[in-house]
């Protein structure tokens, strides 16, 4: 595979080329050249198909805890325009095949100097088709990768436990991206945020619809929120395994059966479903990228949507909780949207905000905004 010529010559007039390893917990061992920053990390290794949009990507806190490979062969042709979902990359690593300079107007600087900025190491000239076929057949798995100067010195059976030692499905993480309460803008009806590692997409998105957005922290009291008087509620997406989470399905469970108006997107989904009787399952390998078509049921419209997830909701388990299928997935059947017969509650497991990506399915917001509308309260 052809290296970056113009990243390779700034390392060769340095002299300091680094040496990068990927190791898998199936004993897979590969050698590539490093960008970014220096040092090892592990994480449940992942892929993406979306041909743009990295720095939404790597932003994006539902991939906290994870190696993310991307499939598009040339990687940082535009460099990093300021179009973030966080204040920080939020995956563990980057494995490319190619990395370019940039070229592009609104461009601050090149991927490999945001890579170590934010101390994530960087992997190039792998064969990233032979990873996302291996991802694909055996499942995601426990990844473990390494970024050093000092050529030679990684044993490879060590890296290999390292990412045996990985289990996703049992790692808690520190969800949300604020500590406190935040009023993100003003306006006549509130609509409250679950923080639960929410895309910013998602709060511009709201904003737009004239509400006053309140972003909460993780830790929320739901008395708290309920003496907000808010006339629609939104638990957003985030990291993890759902099924766990088992305080977050407490609280969720009273603001359903409060009657709020409730919309959940991504873990927010699953962990509606979740509050309300359903049930999850780790997907193999799990939908990521900005080219994933589904289905609504109740019109019969096919959109393009932009996911991101690991986990999906049993549709087997839905019989006594209210909850009808109102997306899926065209390729597999997968849920990806739910509704409540008698409840004002909406769930979507793709992203519909799309950022990055399609808005197809952006209307989604325009039902969650009549729901908001039509409930009445006011602070």
């Amino acid at each position: 595979m052809v290296r970056s010529e113009a990243v390779l010559r700034k390392h060769d007039q340095l002299g300091d080329a680094p040496s990068a390893y990927v190791a898998l917990e199936d004993g897979t061992f590969l050698r590539g050249v490093g960008f970014g920053a220096f040092g090892r990390r592990v994480g449940e290794i992942v892929f993406s198909t979306a041909m743009n949009g990295y720095t939404e990507s790597l932003t994006d806190p539902s991939y906290r805890g994870q190696i993310l490979v991307l499939t598009h062969p040339l990687v940082g042709n535009y460099g990093v325009p300021p179009d973030f979902e966080s204040e920080k990359i939020q995956i563990e690593a980057l494995i490319v095949a190619e990395v370019t300079e940039p070229s592009h107007p609104r461009s601050l600087k090149s991927l490999s100097e945001w890579l170590k900025e934010n101390n994530v190491p960087g992997i190039m000239d792998v064969d990233t088709r032979f990873l996302v076929k291996k991802i694909r057949e055996r499942g995601v798995m426990g990844c473990a990768v390494e970024v050093t100067d000092n050529h030679d010195s990684v044993d490879p059976a060590e890296l290999i436990q390292a990412a045996k030692y990985v289990n996703y499905d049992s790692m808690r993480f520190n969800k949300s991206t604020i500590s406190e309460m935040r009023v993100m803008s003003e306006g006549e009806k509130v609509v409250a945020v679950l923080d639960l590692g929410v895309k910013l997409g998602i709060v511009r998105t709201l904003q737009r619809y004239g509400f006053k957005v309140v972003v909460l922290p993780e830790h929320f009291d739901v008395n708290e929120l309920l003496r907000l008087n808010p006339a629609g509620i939104v638990v957003s997406n985030g990291p993890g395994n759902p099924a766990i989470m088992h305080e977050a399905i407490d609280k969720i469970g009273v603001i359903v059966n409060a009657g709020i108006p409730t919309l959940g997107v991504c873990l927010g989904h699953q962990l509606i479903a979740l509050a309300l009787g359903a049930k999850t399952y780790k997907m193999k390998y799990g939908h990521r990228g900005i080219n994933k078509p589904c289905r609504d049921l109740r019109t019969g419209r096919r959109v393009i949507t932009l996911q991101n997830h690991g986990y999906a909701v049993d549709p087997k388990s839905l019989d006594g909780t209210g909850l009808r299928p109102w997306f899926v997935d065209c390729d597999d059947g997968t849920i990806e949207g739910l509704y409540h017969e008698s409840l004002p509650i909406l769930t979507v497991q793709f992203h519909p905000e799309g950022a990055p990506g399609p808005r197809d399915s952006e209307y989604v917001f325009d039902e969650f905004a009549r729901l908001v509308n039509s409930y009445g309260k006011s602070i």
